[in-house]
């Protein structure tokens, strides 16, 4: 059995484009930049016709997402009155929900933020909820950023093989 190079490609970049899509849902993988780095590999594949302009695009497309991921989020909970420990537990509590099932995968972030900031001050309850609100629509836009940054990255893979 021979070695094909071509094929290989196409395989890592596929999975890596994969890995990106449950990057987009998972704090603790970086989405955007992993199936940014599937079409670069997708590119090295002879059957896959992904230009470098569009590598260089979408390259400063995931930057530019996942640089909003990170930056978003905060405005949106100080904005709400809430603090960084609002924030923080909006992804403590997305990472405790993967281990608790797919329901809890958004009231998780929710309930965090929600306990974050009532650990920073348990005064205000009223202001805590607002914060974890503003916390959680953080999450939900950065999340679905990623998510709809991945889908295309994936849309330019297949349609570059066919």
């Amino acid at each position: 059995m021979n070695f094909d190079p071509t094929i290989f490609f196409a395989i890592v970049g596929g999975l890596l484009l994969l890995a990106g899509l449950v990057g987009a849902f998972l704090p603790v993988l970086p989405g955007p930049p992993l199936a940014w780095a599937g079409l670069v590999a997708a590119s090295f594949c002879a059957y896959a016709r992904i230009e470098l302009w569009i590598l260089v695009a979408t390259g400063i497309a995931a930057a530019i997402v996942t640089a909003i991921d990170y930056i978003f989020p905060s405005i949106i909970t100080k904005k709400s009155g809430g603090s960084e420990a609002a924030s923080w537990g909006c992804n403590i509590g997305l990472v405790v929900s993967l281990f608790l099932g797919p329901l809890f995968i958004l009231v998780g972030p929710f309930l965090g933020a929600f306990a974050g900031e009532m650990i920073h001050d348990s005064s205000d309850k009223k202001r805590a909820l607002k914060a974890a609100l503003g916390a959680f629509k953080g999450f939900l836009l950065g999340t679905g950023l990623k998510a709809i940054c991945v889908i295309c990255f994936i849309w330019i893979f297949a349609w570059s093989l066919f």
